[in-house]
């Protein structure tokens, strides 16, 4: 395997967090996928739950890929990484675009969810730890700027993919064409991650090695046996759901939500809300997670569990009477969603060190396929039920929305619950410097 690329002299970190975000806006466009669903399940005649499939296998593949690959990125560095990504992200639209000019559903499940997704876990993970090495005095910030752009990423595709389907219409030939557009603009976009990203230099190097004076520093496998690691992986599945079952279904719940008022929302309006939720998404990216370095990672969690459920209870009770108050409402999940995202690196750290950070983050991030499947299945398999029953507009998504409330409180309890690791599961001294070598260019 190759080295990763090592800073010259005077390089500046500001450099580093472009290169993630070149990556992480890319493959941010999975967030724009319910921009994608109502053309599609025209032209292929599938029904809610089928369409989102791709997203859902997409979110799982992520997390898998995340886990099982997060010591490859460990080891290989980020521009190994960030390369794998950028071929599996842009493939799985190519063969998404296949599928659809055949006709043939499965090959877009398998492109953009199977193939795609591995690129979304691998490319998600490509930065974190290079970037907490560059920022040790503010791994909050730091990680906030990178999985901002992951947030972020619909903010453009959204509004870019409807107006490729309002210009070349709707049919699979048109989302054939768009999907293609896709895959070679973002492999031409990530490819300047690539060739700009890099790793400290040895002798510059400021975050805590394994083992270091006075820091908790605990190994990957370690990480796995402590009741901690699962706690935080209850509390970011749990976040993790609520914020993905309206952002996957959000062009169409907003529709059925204001459909029999008088001023109905429009598909490009629709389109808009998900580009909002894009901003919102992102904003919380960065601004949670900084906030996170000054009042703590516990206190923050507490917030966006205990008024995310908040949120969705003025939703369920109240969401269909104003239309502003359903967008903020929305908008708050949603920046809870995305700061939950970005600040889960820092609270690793916090527990486990910077020893293998990015292979435990990699670890937790099972959580995320987990909620990938919980949070479109709930939403689309009960509004879907409540459909056939013949229920229409906010009588959708009232049960489905009450399960989410459920989830949060089971959140916030195991928030409430995470201690500091015992000393028992740390790393000793003499271990560390082969470890710490190790990850340094031969």
């Amino acid at each position: 395997m190759s080295s990763p690329p090592v800073a010259p002299p005077g390089w500046s970190r500001w450099l580093v967090p472009p290169a993630a975000l070149s990556v992480h806006l890319s493959i941010g466009q999975a967030y724009a996928w319910s921009v994608f669903k109502p053309p599609l399940e025209s032209a292929l005649h599938l029904d809610g739950t089928q369409s989102a499939l791709p997203f859902q296998l997409a979110i799982v593949m992520l997390g898998l890929s995340a886990a099982f690959g997060g010591t490859l990125v460990e080891r290989n560095g980020p521009r190994w990484a960030m390369t794998v990504a950028l071929v599996c992200f842009s493939s799985g639209f190519l063969i998404s675009a296949l599928g659809a000019q055949t006709q043939q559903y499965w090959l877009i499940v398998l492109g953009y969810g199977f193939v795609g997704g591995i690129g979304l876990g691998i490319g998600y993970i490509s930065p974190v730890s290079t970037l907490m090495k560059w920022f040790p005095d503010r791994p909050g910030m730091a990680t906030g700027i990178a999985i901002m752009g992951f947030g972020g990423g619909a903010l453009i595709a959204s509004p870019w993919s409807a107006q490729m389907l309002d210009s070349f219409g709707t049919s699979h030939t048109a989302i054939a064409v768009a999907f293609l557009v896709h895959g070679l603009a973002y492999a031409v976009f990530m490819t300047l991650g690539v060739l700009l990203v890099r790793v400290p230099r040895p002798e510059g190097r400021t975050d805590s090695g394994p083992g270091a004076a006075g820091g908790v520093q605990v190994s990957a496998r370690s990480a796995l046996r402590t009741p901690q690691f699962w706690f935080l992986w209850v509390v970011l599945c749990t976040n993790v759901t609520a914020g993905i079952g309206i952002l996957e279904k959000a062009a169409p719940m907003i529709t059925d939500f204001f459909a029999d008022s008088s001023t109905p929302v429009s598909v490009s309006a629709a389109a808009g809300f998900v580009a909002l939720l894009s901003a919102a998404n992102m904003a919380g990216r960065i601004g949670w997670s900084s906030t996170s370095d000054l009042i703590g990672r516990k206190n923050i969690y507490r917030v966006y569990l205990g008024v995310g459920a908040l949120m969705y209870l003025v939703l369920a009770l109240f969401g269909d009477t104003s239309k502003p108050l359903f967008v903020l409402c929305a908008l708050v999940v949603l920046s809870f969603y995305g700061g939950g995202f970005a600040t889960v690196p820092a609270y690793l750290k916090d527990l486990f060190g910077t020893y293998q950070v990015g292979a435990i983050h990699g670890r937790l991030l099972t959580a995320w396929s987990t909620a990938g499947v919980l949070g479109p299945l709930i939403v689309n398999w009960i509004a879907d039920r409540q459909e056939d029953a013949g229920k229409h507009g906010p009588a959708l998504y009232g049960l489905s929305f009450s399960i989410m409330i459920g989830l949060l409180l089971v959140g916030f309890v195991a928030n409430e619950l995470i201690r500091p690791v015992h000393t028992r599961h740390h790393v000793p001294a003499p271990k560390e410097a082969p470890d710490a070598q190790r990850e340094q260019p031969a």
